[in-house]
């Protein structure tokens, strides 16, 4: 199991804090579509689990309210975790964010990334 460290950091919105987090890969070798499959689900898995006001996520699912704290979801409603991701693949390859590698930007879905304990990933918007 490798374990790598993930930052969001976004370019418009200034004084708030990046998110930091992990995720855990059963391999060393995963595609940038995986990392993004990964990402994504955990975090709508999570969100659908504890039901906070405020959905935390990569991209903003459909019908919920960009605000600085977050995207305000409708109290009880389930995101999508499938559908979640699709829209977070189609934002990538429209350049809705960036993905940075140990500072090395990578741009195709099926580029294989090598992991390693000490691996930064940046998910820059």
């Amino acid at each position: 199991m490798t374990t790598v460290a993930i930052r969001d950091e976004v370019t418009t919105r200034s004084g708030r804090p990046p998110l930091r987090f992990t995720l855990d890969f059963p391999t060393t070798q995963i595609t940038v579509r995986e990392l993004i499959r990964s990402r994504v689900t955990g975090e709508v898995n999570d969100y659908n689990m504890n039901q906070t006001e405020y959905f935390q996520g990569l991209v903003q699912p459909t019908g919920a309210e960009a605000t600085l704290n977050g995207y305000r979801v409708a109290r009880g409603r389930v995101i999508d975790p499938k559908r979640q991701v699709e829209q977070a693949l189609a934002a990538f390859q429209a350049n809705g964010f960036m993905i940075l590698v140990d500072d090395r930007q990578v741009d195709e879905l099926d580029e294989v990334i090598t992991l390693q304990e000490n691996t930064q990933i940046i998910f820059l918007k």
